[in-house]
């Protein structure tokens, strides 16, 4: 097929089939929507509850804030497609729709990899330097850090969406479950290979590179906990490293099945990767707001505090 005559603007907008094979659409879309309604009230809430306490006006909670506005992002770039699709029935999206859901869908992806190696940096200083903690990582740092990792978001996933904006699409099917930029290119005139090079640098750069410093930095918190004279601190300190690998274990398991298996001959059909997409985006967003809510101490001591000032009256009969 001739290319020449192609542009982008040639599609108007996708269809998405990712769902078309399978049964029971209300339910699904009930499920997806009550799991986002329930991930946007985790995040919201640890948002408010930072914001509006100045005692939690603290590195570690900024961080918090920062992946919990990353979840809100991440989750609504994929679910919002999903939930049309399968509850209102409404299959087409876009073209512009969808290049910009893309972007926001793979930003979330790449701020809440990078969002988590801070944390991870966060308590390898608190834990290792304890008394060093106050003036290595201050607000300010911390603030930083935070901002350079959305101008890398931004850079990198700037540049597949520059990609995909550049070509020529002549089939308006997306036969995944939302946006992304694997499905986008997939749809296009083109033979994807070449254009997956950046997209697999960035993805091994956030994998090869970020999981390592991840593991490494918590490896060193549990080697630094088990020499703790204390063992009531030092039971404290090791669950308090537990609860925060749990979010890093949910963001990169789905990953882990989707890029290593498939490169030692695993094969997943289509239905697989649909199910790892929609895990990968509801799960993080939904265990990082518990995690750092209930585990955290003086988060839960605010919320019971603004409880206990606003107490539910009984209606008057």
């Amino acid at each position: 097929m001739s290319l020449v005559n192609f542009t982008g603007q040639n599609v108007v907008e996708f269809t998405i089939t990712g769902f078309d094979h399978l049964p029971y659409h209300k339910l699904m879309g009930a499920g997806i929507l009550l799991a986002y309604c329930l991930a946007l009230l985790g995040s919201t809430s640890n948002i408010c509850v930072i914001s509006t306490d100045r005692r939690l006006h603290r590195p570690m909670y900024l961080l918090i804030c920062n992946l919990a506005l990353v979840d809100i992002m991440f989750t609504t770039g994929a679910s919002t497609t999903m939930i049309s699709i399968l509850l209102a029935g409404d299959k087409t999206v876009s073209y512009h729709s969808c290049l910009s859901r893309v972007f926001i869908y793979h930003l979330g992806d790449v701020t809440q990899c990078l969002a988590l190696s801070l944390m991870a940096l966060d308590r390898t200083v608190a834990i290792s330097e304890p008394l060093r903690y106050a003036t290595i990582l201050t607000n300010q740092r911390a603030c930083l850090l935070i901002v350079v990792s959305w101008l890398l978001g931004i850079g990198c996933i700037g540049k597949l969406a520059y990609i995909a904006d550049q070509l020529p699409y002549c089939q308006p099917v997306i036969k995944y479950v939302f946006c992304d930029y694997a499905a986008i290119i997939r749809a296009a005139c083109v033979d994807p290979e070449p254009y997956w090079f950046v997209s697999s640098l960035i993805g091994m750069w956030l994998f090869a590179g970020q999981l390592p410093l991840i593991v490494l930095s918590y490896g060193k918190l549990v080697f630094t906990v088990l020499r703790l004279p204390s063992t009531e601190k030092g039971g404290r300190t090791f669950r308090t490293v537990i609860s925060h690998f749990i979010p890093v274990v949910s963001f990169y398991a789905p990953k882990t099945v989707s890029i290593l298996l498939t490169r030692v001959g695993v094969t997943l059909n289509l239905t697989e990767r649909n199910a790892l997409l929609i895990i990968s985006t509801l799960v993080p967003p939904l265990i990082n707001p518990t995690v750092y809510c209930l585990q955290n101490k003086e988060i839960r001591g605010t919320v019971l505090r603004i409880f206990r000032r606003n107490p539910v009256l009984p209606s008057k009969g």
